[in-house]
């Protein structure tokens, strides 16, 4: 009588946990240190094929950020780690969900650091992930991979990493794994939310400061209620990567600045600032000032310990943003009587004539205009952030992603990810990518994973060629004759039709909005190379 038993593996008993968490979409550049874990991969999983690993985590990032879920990367052993570190701090930063994997050598020869080998493997993606491990036995794959899932998910959530070795796959092993469940949201302490409550109330001029970590939380609502209730002015955090608050508001007034002069100028006449899922404070440029204007206060309130103890000012309350701004409301007194803020009012600076080439400034005004209801944007245009805040404001939960780490590369795979994720979701709207020419040149092989996958994707390349916003660094830190600042023939059509996508390039706004139409209307990504003047930017 024959055996039936089917053998049971590291690698079967790996995957069916991975099925029962809804990690069946793996997201990766496969090497040879990885194709033991790939190997007989299911027909119920999907594999997200990224050109590059800096691209592959940065497609994970969007996927995970838009269907709020956590994401599996599987990089090539030490060198396909050390390609994805830019856009691991980017999700880092962002608090995206990701469990990164990578392949170890096989451990008969680890001990005398062969080919592909990484000898500090648990070291080497620190500080920039919560947690880094190798399991010490086959047996423990597949606990290490639930611990992950568990850490990635839980506040603050954030990338973890696994070095796995290549023979750990094959290795007999019972199931099923242990599978368990972990919280994802805590609630703040009762006694100090009620003090923060009695602050506020007593304040004659308060501010709010919503943070990126709002949206997160899936607390827009609970934002929107609290000022209203306390008719305080609203304003956007420093560099925020995602929009939190309705932009359109009549108690909004933008963005609150990036530094120190600009932060404290901004927040005078106000008695006390609320920061909800922020830091304290975002900084990029140093430009002299105090942190806070002479008898203003602050409160913050944050889900990440880490964020509530770098603030270098004010008390920090721990909880989730959207329960706690819930609570708050409740508790604090109806502010009708103070004086509201100005309705906020943009300079919109267009010129009586069309420019030639057009200014940033023409372009989002354009665009603003071709907007389709409901549409999802992504902006790495990082010398056009004013414009982007002046014209294109942020009207609806989840519908802005911008980089949070400061370095790009990321905005063009995570445009990917985000359409990826939505099309995973059911959620059939459009996707919008503004990307600076400098930035599309980081990670432009995720053009290829758009055609590939068909995703309906508008880009629009700004070509000023140079990298505008270093320039404006530059003036501000008086340090003239900086070289490799211009970006001299660059065609990027040309690049974006070799790796599958519809491409144009316009040089008016009838030709801008012809093409755009077209391409919101396309079954796949177009990428729309728009020359513009370089913009100086004000920092």
């Amino acid at each position: 009588m024959g055996d039936n038993h089917v053998k049971t593996t590291v690698h079967n008993v790996t995957y069916d946990l991975l099925r029962s968490l809804g990690l069946t979409t793996v997201f990766g550049n496969p090497g040879s240190t990885e194709q033991t874990f790939l190997s007989d991969f299911p027909d119920d999983f999907t594999y997200v094929l990224a050109l590059q690993e800096a691209s592959a985590i940065g497609i994970a990032d969007g996927f995970a950020q838009s269907t709020g879920r956590p994401a599996l990367v599987n990089l090539h052993s030490v060198a396909g780690l050390g390609n994805s570190m830019g856009n691991m701090v980017a999700a880092n930063k962002g608090h995206t969900p990701l469990i990164v994997t990578s392949g170890q050598q096989h451990r008969e020869m680890v001990i005398g650091d062969p080919y592909l080998s990484n000898p500090d493997a648990t070291n080497m993606p620190r500080p920039w992930v919560k947690w880094s491990y190798e399991p010490a036995r086959a047996e423990d794959v597949p606990e290490a991979f639930m611990r992950a899932y568990a850490m990635a998910l839980q506040p603050p959530a954030g990338p973890v990493y696994l070095s796995i070795p290549l023979d750990d796959w094959d290795r007999p092993l019972e199931g099923p794994a242990i599978r368990r469940s972990v919280s994802s949201t805590f609630a703040p302490d009762p006694a100090r939310l009620r003090h923060f409550a009695d602050r506020i109330s007593a304040s004659q001029h308060p501010a709010l400061i919503i943070g990126p970590d709002v949206d997160r939380a899936h607390g827009w609502q609970a934002a929107v209620a609290l000022a209203e209730k306390l008719n305080a002015a609203v304003f956007s955090a420093p560099l925020s990567d995602r929009g939190s608050f309705p932009e359109d508001h009549r108690l909004y007034q933008g963005p609150v600045g990036m530094s120190y002069a600009e932060i404290s100028g901004r927040l005078a006449g106000h008695d006390l600032v609320v920061v909800v899922g922020a830091e304290v404070f975002r900084y990029y440029p140093f430009v002299a000032g105090d942190i806070l204007p002479h008898g203003t206060d602050l409160l913050q309130i944050t889900h990440d310990p880490m964020q509530a103890g770098a603030a270098r000012v004010g008390d920090s309350l721990l909880g989730d943003a959207r329960m706690t701004m819930e609570s708050l409301t409740e508790l604090v007194a109806d502010g009708s009587d103070r004086t509201p803020p100005a309705t906020l009012s943009w300079p919109h600076k267009l010129p009586a004539k069309e420019s030639s080439p057009l200014t940033p400034d023409e372009v989002y005004a354009a665009l603003s205009r071709l907007r389709p209801p409901h549409a999802v944007i992504l902006n790495e245009s990082t010398s056009t952030m004013a414009q982007h805040a002046e014209w294109l404001p942020t009207i609806e939960p989840e519908s802005y992603y911008g980089t949070p780490s400061g370095g790009i590369g990321w905005g063009l795979p995570a445009t990917v990810g985000v359409a990826l994720g939505l099309r995973d979701s059911g959620d059939d709207r459009p996707v919008i990518g503004l990307i600076g020419d400098g930035s599309f040149h980081y990670s432009i092989q995720s053009l290829w994973t758009a055609a590939q996958h068909n995703l309906p994707i508008v880009f629009v390349a700004m070509r000023n060629g140079e990298y505008s916003i270093l320039k404006s660094f530059a003036e501000l830190e008086h340090t003239p004759g900086v070289p490799g600042m211009d970006l001299p023939d660059l065609d990027i059509a040309a690049e974006a039709h070799g790796l599958g996508c519809g491409a144009a390039e316009v040089e008016t706004i009838a030709e801008l909005e012809q093409e755009f139409r077209t391409a919101l209307a396309a079954d796949g990504p177009t990428v729309i190379v728009v020359r513009t003047q370089p913009q100086k930017t004000t920092l």
